[in-house]
């Protein structure tokens, strides 16, 4: 189905105002159309008549006044009217558009914004989108009323000569044959042009995040340059996309310039001859705006349009990426959770083509039993935790809990009964409350608080210029690592949910952050099923079992103490970082 047709979609349900619009439009083009009558009826009827100087004047009022009772009175409610009711079905329509697109931004899987850019798909949800309410406002409205308003004109002409008309409209079909020739090209160098300005966008949206990186390693030079070639880039679709679309005026706007002196030379001609009055000729004149006018709005529209739907293109192209993660029909929510989880035969990869991430992982976890997976980095501890909330889909075997496949209940029901902590929380630009409100958005102000308190949270919040009212900043950036991990663990408190995913939760914090953070996180996994990724050793020890997973598989598994009495990977582990924290501790006291 076509871009356009898909998009009518979203237009539909405003068909009738749509309609009303035209209408109302209709009678608004249709109004000036009185002019070149009017005109040609004064020099006719009026000043070139034989009639007495009283009566002309008499004549002269009563025109005069009729259509400033039309162009006072009337038009100015018809313009009103068809403005709003325009923009109104316009912006309606982004709107409906802009929330289907926010609801699929939600349900692409991880995978996907691990390869996109931020930028470009969010220049899809708002550049792209606002170019296609041109394709209401011209292709719906516009277009239909200039139409409608050239065959008014034509046909009021053809009354008064059908000759002269015939003259007028000679150049009709090169407009035809010059929009086809040039609106091909163009579609294309818009696409083109669009894409350019995503990168940008997406580029850009990547820098700005990463300006602290750029000055540490006074990188802006090399950033300049780096930007420079993107912006480059879009400057060069722009100007092919100016150079096809000036050529394109250039023609049309000729055209336009030719037929009034054609249709100038034919009239005066006749005049001449006497087989015209002059009033008729002036009254031609004005309609050769009336007609070429809106002729060339067509193709200004055309080029408009080109724009719309090339954009169109670019935000179904978006719509249409596939989920990885998608509901059985008829799935049911999964309601009450004990917490036992089984991961039977596992093996998961992260693409076909892609070696396999982790291979035949098999674990039975106990509701309320905690569970640490340990190894170095990249065996694939992490991607284990991401697959328990079906942030991807397994590869082969199965995940359950209480016996139920996760793959058989709705993957929202799921995720509202597993709270996560990261090693990187994302706390939004708002207050503190709403970023601990995430975990339950009806929570009263009372319940935030106790979830503040429970996290460690409460005092330093107490401190701020506004305490719970306080704005955080974009990710947070006005709180220190370990506060911002002491909301999102607050957070999770106030979701109060049966399954806990702690994902390296405390690393790279300080003593003080640290300590505070790992009471928190204990008191938080106390009676809840409990998976930790953990790198420093030192934090996991309590754990009912520890898991070391090293290159996609599990060598070992046991309590610590068990562990340390096998003296494999683990030991070995503990041992490094054992001498490790004993040699930095060592070097400090020195």
């Amino acid at each position: 189905m076509s871009s356009t047709k898909r998009y009518l979609y979203f237009v539909k349900p405003y068909k009738w105002k749509i309609i009303f619009t035209i209408l109302i439009g209709i009678v608004k083009f249709a109004i000036p159309l009185l002019i070149p009558l009017i005109l040609g009826y004064v020099v006719d009827h009026i000043v070139n008549a034989d009639l007495a100087m009283e009566e002309k004047v008499q004549r002269l009022f009563w025109i005069i006044g009729g259509s400033l009772i039309v162009f006072l009175v009337l038009r100015p409610p018809i313009e009103y009217y068809r403005q709003y009711l325009a923009q109104w079905t316009g912006n309606r329509v982004l709107y409906d558009i802009r929330n289907k697109l926010f609801d699929h931004i939600q349900r692409l899987s991880l995978r996907y914004y691990s390869q996109t850019k931020t930028g470009e798909i969010i220049s899809r949800v708002i550049n792209d989108v606002e170019q296609t309410k041109n394709f209401i406002m011209t292709g719906l409205m516009n277009v239909w009323l200039d139409l409608a308003t050239i065959i008014i004109a034509v046909a009021i002409m053809f009354t008064m000569d059908v000759s002269l008309t015939l003259v007028a409209i000679v150049l009709f079909p090169v407009y035809g044959v010059a929009i086809k020739y040039f609106y091909e090209r163009l579609r294309s160098l818009t696409r083109k042009r669009s894409q350019a300005l995503a990168e940008v966008q997406g580029h850009l949206h990547e820098r700005v995040q990463g300006i602290p990186v750029t000055r540490s390693f006074a990188l802006e030079d090399y950033e300049q340059h780096q930007f420079d070639t993107q912006n480059r880039n879009f400057l060069d679709s722009a100007i092919q996309h100016t150079s096809w679309n000036a050529k394109t005026f250039a023609v049309i706007n000729t055209i336009t310039d030719l037929a009034p002196l054609i249709v100038i030379a034919y009239a005066a001609y006749e005049v001449i001859q006497g087989n015209l009055t002059l009033g008729t000729m002036v009254a031609f004149a004005g309609f050769m705006d009336r007609v070429y006018s809106p002729l060339r709005r067509l193709a200004n529209s055309s080029t408009t349009l080109t724009q719309a739907v090339a954009s169109m293109d670019r935000v179904f192209e978006f719509i249409d990426e596939k989920y990885d993660i998608e509901d059985k029909p008829n799935a049911p929510e999964l309601k009450h959770v004990a917490g036992d989880v089984a991961i039977e035969n596992v093996s998961f990869q992260y693409g076909e083509n892609e070696e396999l991430v982790l291979k035949d992982i098999s674990l039975d976890v106990k509701r309320g039993e905690t569970v640490a997976f340990v190894g170095m980095s990249g065996g694939g501890k992490s991607t284990i935790v991401s697959l328990i909330p079906r942030f991807y889909e397994v590869t082969s075997g199965r995940i359950t809990i209480d016996g139920t496949d996760i793959r058989d209940v709705q993957s929202r029901s799921l995720r509202d009964k597993i709270g996560m902590v990261l090693q990187d929380n994302i706390l939004f630009s708002e207050s503190v409350e709403m970023n601990i409100k995430l975990g339950r958005p009806e929570a009263s102000h009372e319940e935030v608080v106790a979830a503040a308190k429970a996290a460690n949270a409460h005092e330093f919040i107490e401190n701020l210029s506004e305490g719970y009212n306080t704005l955080v900043g974009e990710r947070g950036v006005k709180l220190s690592g370990g506060q911002k991990q002491r909301i999102a663990i607050a957070r999770i408190f106030l979701k109060n949910p049966p399954i806990l995913i702690l994902d390296e939760a405390t690393s790279a914090l300080d003593l003080e952050s640290e300590h505070l953070i790992q009471e928190a996180l204990e008191k938080l996994a106390s009676d809840r099923t409990t998976f930790i990724v953990a790198h420093r050793l030192a934090t996991i020890t309590h754990a009912d079992r520890i898991v070391v997973v090293q290159n996609g598989e599990i060598v070992e598994q046991g309590s610590h103490v068990d562990l340390m009495a096998l003296k494999g990977n683990y030991f070995n582990l503990y041992q490094i970082q054992h001498l490790d924290d004993h040699s930095t501790l060592t070097t400090e006291k020195g």
